[in-house]
């Protein structure tokens, strides 16, 4: 189905023919004309099928037809991550071109006085994190009374950081007649709690079969002994001439000591995640776009949201506790039909982790042993440790009253909140 079939605005059709779109995938299909007639829609939609674009046209729309009022938020847009809000923002800027709307993005990470001095001239849309959005709040520098329009982007992933009691904090502030959107990749229990919280008599929509990964991603597995992971690594990128390769990690001390490595061993590397600025996050994915780093070395977390076009590798250095978490990741790779490698480097501790994933997908991926990388069968397996990052989440810490920026808290305070936004 083409984009001018589906009842949006001349605008709007202007704004996606200038990204080159003309025929909307089936997330957008199913969703815009939904969201015109102002339903609730409960979407399940794994990232790279176009469910952006699949809320933000019709965002758009509601709002271009609704009741124009100036300085008062109409929108809000929740999402787990920095990246993700800041992708979905240029989305809503991008779409929005040609319309009068105004966009803030708020985020952890960084000067929340500059955040307040934009909401202070008013603007339309926000699209946020949980957490600096409560922060707004606290400090009474954001006013949600008018919000037309609710979203929750990557719901699942929300509820996996911790963030479910933001979330009804958040909606309690909301004015109880609104539109709601909720996006998730799976449907756990959990999600239709929450749905069932939020959404009034929603309309369900479900593209993506859980646990299938998209088309066009060849996946492999390389057995292999623990310690010689990083080794494997480094040959088969320098042998193969691999470019733009993200590597998944599961802790940020794991991904600091391997992009070291990598970089001893000759090849451009660099590492995102929780703990690093949101202005290095960016500069390291700008030079990994650009080519000017190979090697892009990331976290769950750092890594959920990232739109790179055209990425060619996606190694799992280490496999995930959560079998969902395998595709998130290796969905990185091969969007918008083209062809991707998932490869996983697998030692004798993540057998169980590998038979859950493939539990999930109902298929064995294939294992290729690389010669001179046999694994020693002597080697018995041992525990895998969750990390930190696998503990149950707390509650969250009061907020102090702030005047400054965010970044001249002490050290150590607030650190999970700034980390997760």
């Amino acid at each position: 189905m083409l984009f001018n079939q589906l009842g949006l605005s001349a605008e709007l059709l202007r704004a996606v023919e200038s990204q080159g779109y003309t025929k909307a995938t089936p997330i957008q299909q199913q969703a815009i004309p939904l969201i015109l007639n102002g339903r609730d829609v409960l979407a399940g939609a794994q990232t790279g099928t176009g469910k952006t674009a699949g809320f933000t046209l019709p965002l758009l729309q509601r709002l271009q037809h609704g009741t124009v009022n100036r300085r008062r938020i109409r929108a809000l847009v929740l999402t787990p991550t920095r990246e993700l809000a800041a992708q979905v923002a240029d989305s809503v800027r991008t779409y929005g071109q040609h319309l009068p709307f105004r966009t803030a993005v708020i985020y952890g990470g960084v000067s929340i006085n500059t955040q307040i001095a934009k909401l202070k001239k008013g603007v339309d849309v926000v699209v946020a994190t949980p957490g600096r959005l409560l922060d707004h709040m606290q400090q009474q520098t954001i006013d949600l009374s008018a919000i037309e329009l609710l979203v929750l982007d990557e719901a699942d992933r929300m509820l996996d950081m911790g963030f479910i009691r933001d979330i009804r904090k958040i909606m309690k502030a909301l004015p109880g007649t609104r539109q709601n959107l909720l996006f998730s990749a799976t449907f756990s229990t959990d999600i239709r709690r929450l749905a069932g919280d939020l959404l009034n008599s929603p309309t369900e929509i479900q593209i993506a079969v859980n646990g299938k990964p998209a088309d066009g991603i060849d996946q492999v597995v390389y057995p292999v002994d623990k310690g010689r992971k990083r080794e494997l690594l480094s040959h088969k990128i320098g042998a193969e001439n691999w470019r733009q390769v993200l590597v998944f990690m599961r802790t940020k001390h794991g991904a600091n000591r391997l992009t070291s490595q990598l970089e001893s061993d000759g090849l451009n590397a660099v590492a995102i995640h929780g703990n690093k600025s949101q202005a290095a996050r960016g500069r390291a994915l700008s030079d990994f776009k650009s080519g000017k780093v190979r090697v892009l070395v990331a976290t769950d977390v750092a890594a959920r949201g990232l739109d790179i076009a055209r990425l060619p590798y996606v190694v799992n250095y280490e496999l995930p506790h959560v079998p969902e978490d395998y595709v998130h990741r290796i969905g990185r790779t091969a969007r918008a039909g083209q062809k991707g490698h998932a490869v996983s480097l697998v030692c004798v501790d993540e057998h169980r982790l590998l038979a859950d994933i493939e539990k999930l997908l109902q298929t064995n991926i294939r294992k290729e042993v690389i010669p001179g990388y046999e694994p020693d069968s002597r080697i018995k397996a041992e525990p895998v440790s969750k990390g930190r990052a696998a503990r149950p989440p707390g509650k969250r810490k009061p907020l102090r009253k702030q005047h400054h920026s965010a970044t001249h808290r002490k050290k150590g305070s607030g650190q999970r909140r700034t980390a997760a936004r």
